[in-house]
Order: C-alpha cells, then sequence, then structure tokens
C-alpha cells in the first residue's frame, strides 16, 4: 500500500488508516460499533496484511475502552504501526477532566500509554478546539510531552482555518513542536474543508488527515434515492453526524458512484474512497468498519484508480459554492494565485 509523508514531519503513514471508534461500543459509542478484542484483532490483522500501518483511536472512544483493546489487538506488533490518538473531551466529573489544559492533556496522555500497553505514542492529537485554554498552554504540554518522549509528533483535529495558523505562528515563534497533522471530516458528502483548511493545510506543510470519508456510511451504497434505509442503519434518521443538508444532492452523488463503481467491478464505497485519496492534501483517509468484509472491500479502495473524466464527474456534483471573498478573488485575483488558492479556485478561473 502507499505511504505519503504526513505533513513537513519525517513520518509516513498509508494511505488508509484503521479507524477504532466502533470498538468496545459502549454508550453512544454503540451506535458505531460493538468490536471486541477478538474482532480488533482479526480487523488489525486485514490492515496489516494490507499493508496498512496506520492505526487511529481516541481516549474518548467508549471512555478508554478503544484504546484498551488497540493495545491487547497490536500485541507484539507495536513497530509496525504508527499509533495515533486524541485528547480533549470530557473523561470525568471532574472542573479538570476535559480541555487542553497542561494538566488534562498530561494526564490523559499518561492514562493513554497505560491503555495502550505502550511507552510512546506517535502521533497525539488534540481532538478539538479549546477556546478557553490559552493555547500557548497547549503547546507547551505537547512540546513537553514530545521531549519527555512520550509521543513523537503531534497533530491537531476539528481545527478551523485560523485556529490550526495561529497554533502553528505560536510553536514557530516559541519554539515548540508544531502540528505535523490536522484530522478533520471530508467526503464527497460535504466538501467544507477545501475553503479554509486544504489551502492553509498546503500553505504550511500539514498532512490532512481524514475521517470518515464514506459520510459515516452514507457513501457505500446502501442508502439509495425511494429506497427504505437498510436495517440497522442510524443515518437518515434521528443521527446527524455528519449532518445531511442536501439530501437530493447526496442521492447524485451516490447514483454517481455506484455508476462509476459498476463500470470498475467494484463497491461505490471503494469508489468514494479513491476520489477522497486523489484530492490535494490528503495524506490518509481513517476507515472503520462494523464487518471484516466491510473493512477488506474498503481496504481495496487503496488500488483504485479513478478516469479523468470519473473524477471531473463527481467533483461537479460535490462542488462547494464559492463563498466570499472567495468568489470576488476568483473573478479579480486570478492573476496572482498561489498553488494553495487554486486547491479551491482553479476551477473557476479561466486561462
Amino acid at each position: 500500500m502507499e505511504h505519503r509523508q504526513l505533513g513537513r514531519s519525517g513520518l509516513q503513514v498509508s494511505v488508509l488508516g484503521l479507524g477504532t471508534m466502533g470498538f468496545g461500543g459502549g454508550g453512544n459509542f454503540a451506535n458505531v460499533g460493538q468490536i471486541g478484542v477478538e474482532g480488533a484483532t482479526r480487523q488489525l490483522d486485514l490492515c496489516l496484511d494490507a499493508g496498512v500501518t496506520l492505526v487511529d483511536t481516541a481516549n474518548v472512544y467508549s471512555t478508554g475502552v478503544s484504546e484498551e483493546i488497540v493495545g491487547k489487538a497490536i500485541g507484539g506488533r507495536r513497530e509496525r504501526i504508527v499509533l495515533a490518538t486524541k485528547a480533549r473531551f470530557p473523561m470525568g466529573e471532574g472542573a479538570n477532566d476535559a480541555g487542553l489544559s497542561r494538566r488534562h492533556l498530561i494526564s490523559e496522555c499518561e492514562a493513554s500509554l497505560r491503555r495502550l500497553g505502550t511507552d510512546y505514542i506517535d502521533l497525539y492529537q488534540v481532538h478539538e478546539w479549546d477556546g478557553l485554554t490559552p493555547l500557548e498552554e497547549t503547546l507547551e504540554a505537547l512540546d513537553t510531552l514530545v521531549r519527555s518522549g512520550k509521543v513523537r509528533y503531534v497533530g491537531c483535529s476539528n481545527f478551523s482555518g485560523w485556529q490550526m495558523t495561529k497554533a502553528l505562528g505560536l510553536s514557530d515563534r516559541l519554539g515548540y513542536q508544531r502540528f505535523v497533522s490536522e484530522q478533520v471530516y471530508y467526503s464527497l458528502q460535504a466538501r467544507d474543508i477545501e475553503y479554509e483548511i486544504v489551502p492553509a493545510a498546503l500553505d504550511q506543510g500539514v498532512g490532512i488527515l481524514v475521517w470518515s470519508p464514506l459520510a459515516g456510511g452514507l457513501l457505500s451504497g446502501k442508502y439509495r434515492r425511494d429506497r427504505e434505509a437498510p436495517a440497522g442503519s442510524r443515518h437518515l434518521t434521528d443521527w446527524d453526524e455528519p449532518p445531511v443538508r442536501d439530501e437530493d444532492g447526496l442521492y447524485d452523488i451516490i447514483e454517481a458512484l455506484v455508476e462509476i463503481g459498476e463500470a470498475h467491478d467494484v463497491s461505490a464505497a471503494q469508489v468514494a474512497l479513491a476520489w477522497t485519496l486523489g484530492r490535494p492534501g490528503i495524506a490518509s483517509a481513517i476507515v472503520g468498519a462494523r464487518t471484516e468484509e466491510q473493512l477488506a472491500d474498503n481496504l481495496r479502495a487503496a488500488e483504485l484508480e479513478l478516469g479523468a473524466e470519473e473524477r471531473a464527474r463527481l467533483d461537479e456534483l460535490s462542488a462547494p459554492p464559492l463563498l466570499y471573498p472567495f468568489w470576488h478573488q476568483a473573478r479579480t485575483a486570478s492573476d496572482r494565485l498561489a498553488p494553495a488558492d487554486l486547491t479551491l479556485l482553479g476551477p473557476h478561473v479561466s486561462g
């Protein structure tokens, strides 16, 4: 499987990574999956056999149970894996049991190390923005974790463009470890990151990791226009992550995925994943699956090459509208646009 450099770091990650939100199945995470140690071990076996090296988890997944299962599933194969986890969300009832304070980050990193059964984390990610903790404090805590040997690289997740670039600027000014990656939601169903996050990431040398590249299963081909959702489905009901703002447009995309998949004799899911992996700035797409069959199918997407016309069709069906100031820049600044600008504006400027 292809590996790509993660941002400006020397770390290489597989273009598909194993997501573990469904490991454990505690609380609300039961909606995603209820995979135990045995099932997780089989999934990891499939991934390693396919060349996947990136495994992504978080302390909040089933309140630590996912990390425990990941640690047991890895066993003696730690050196074959790029292990990523995250912290930010509440892990207790106390006032200091959430956020990106020095106290919370360091204590949660140490707890994650115990649950994962390892003495270092390859990529430690802050899981969400914390507007109450001074950013300097968060970055200093992450820097301390790297310098102590507990963490190799740091990244962010779910940050806006300005939040990420502010953090990078502070890290550069203060001499702290800078984010090598941002993990974000991105799919044919919602290309919001193309407005600010993708250009900023390319400009600043930050690798993009994608969570839910199949829009939580919406792009798998199981959901079709004028048909009932599959039994046990959580989407298009009261489950709204990711939110669906244009259901008709979603079905147009799904129909195209199915048609393109039939032309290649592959699933709609593989087409959606292959499209994602071909977009600017993407280092890896993280896939999770309820079953081994789903996972095996998803992993074959790394081998699929879409034609230019197929990509153009999917691009057109899913293209985000140009918001201000981007439509204005497309009209008046097309003579002086950088490669980062063109990731969004390229299709809208002539010449």
